[in-house]
């Protein structure tokens, strides 16, 4: 039997960051994978993780993890396939340095990914957005902060990954103010910032002091903002902003649809998907269509063009006066 603990090191901290260039979040993303997938096993076969053996990571184990992720953890599809993709990575990996497990390797190989349903994107309209623009206390510190990231965070569509590990040395603030950011796949991308959203985060800067830290946003340590930190305040001031607008109670506001709401913002104003796409970052522009389903300006426009088929009209005339005291009257 064969440590899975030495491949497995090898594989997040030689194999992902230094072969093939992985990003630091792809790195923590299969990291986390493997942590579920080992907390399973290891009460699945009634071991230490440390004691787990690279044969006991074969189909049968895999599929059954994959279903629990899916019905005890509430994991959507895509989830479920995100996890799936760092396991076969793995075994990928595993096949070089013991090339015994080849046959077993295969099987795990040959699981398939799961369809997803290709859902609208949720997103905020302009009043729901301005109202929670307005939910922070711009007579405080934390407030100034939390105004200039939310706003950015709308304004250039970023990922929340994106804001939090922005550094000061990528915002420009003088002349036409502008933000570099690295998204996925390492593409680097400079984006334009309107007159507020650049004096909301010159209002921050002001304020900001000389952290140690090089992240843009920080919390009341010093310390590098987090994801789940950002999802907080924006969760805290969502909450705040819903007394003054009903129709945020019943939506979820999570990081991403600030995004979406930004490329909706894009969408309208120019009407141009390629411009959607160059403002987000997608490498491919099929990737940007979704939103294309998610505007009902263009179905209107379709509708106002269209010749409508000339019907008669009738009117039904029950047969006989029982059936038609039976009827609802109107």
């Amino acid at each position: 039997m064969t440590a899975l603990a030495p491949h497995l090191s090898s594989f997040l901290r030689e194999r992902l960051p230094e072969t093939r260039g992985a990003s630091i979040h792809t790195c923590d993303s299969y990291a986390y994978a493997f942590k579920l997938l080992l907390e399973f096993a290891a009460k699945r076969l009634r071991k230490t993780p440390s004691a787990i053996e690279l044969e006991a990571i074969n189909a049968p184990l895999v599929l059954a993890f994959l279903k629990h992720i899916e019905e005890k953890r509430g994991c959507a599809a895509s989830t479920r396939n995100a996890r799936l993709a760092a396991i076969r990575s793995f075994m990928r990996y595993a096949e070089l340095r013991v090339p015994s497990i080849i046959e077993q390797s295969r099987r795990v190989l040959a699981i398939p990914m799961k369809k997803t349903d290709t859902k609208l994107v949720r997103h905020l309209t302009q009043h729901e957005m301005e109202v929670v623009l307005q939910a922070p206390d711009v007579k405080q510190r934390s407030g100034i902060r939390d105004r200039a990231m939310l706003h950015l965070a709308f304004a250039a569509g970023l990922r929340a990954t994106e804001l939090v590990t922005l550094p000061v040395a990528s915002v420009t603030t003088t002349g036409v103010a502008s933000v570099r950011v690295i998204g996925k796949g390492r593409k680097e991308r400079a984006l334009p910032l309107w007159k507020a959203a650049a004096d909301d985060l010159r209002a921050w800067l002001a304020v900001r002091g000389d952290a140690r830290t090089p992240e843009l946003f920080t919390n009341a340590r010093g310390q590098a903002l987090t994801r789940s930190g950002f999802a907080y305040v924006l969760a805290k001031h969502v909450r705040a902003a819903a007394t003054r607008c009903p129709t945020l109670t019943n939506k979820t506001v999570s990081p991403h649809v600030l995004r979406h709401t930004c490329a909706m913002t894009i969408l309208r104003a120019t009407g141009d998907i390629r411009k959607v796409s160059l403002w987000l970052g997608h490498s491919d522009i099929k990737t940007t269509q979704v939103y294309l389903r998610a505007d009902p300006a263009e179905k209107l426009e379709a509708i106002t063009k269209v010749v409508e088929p000339q019907l008669a009209r009738g009117r039904f005339r029950a047969p006989d006066k029982l059936i038609a005291s039976l009827m609802p009257q109107r």
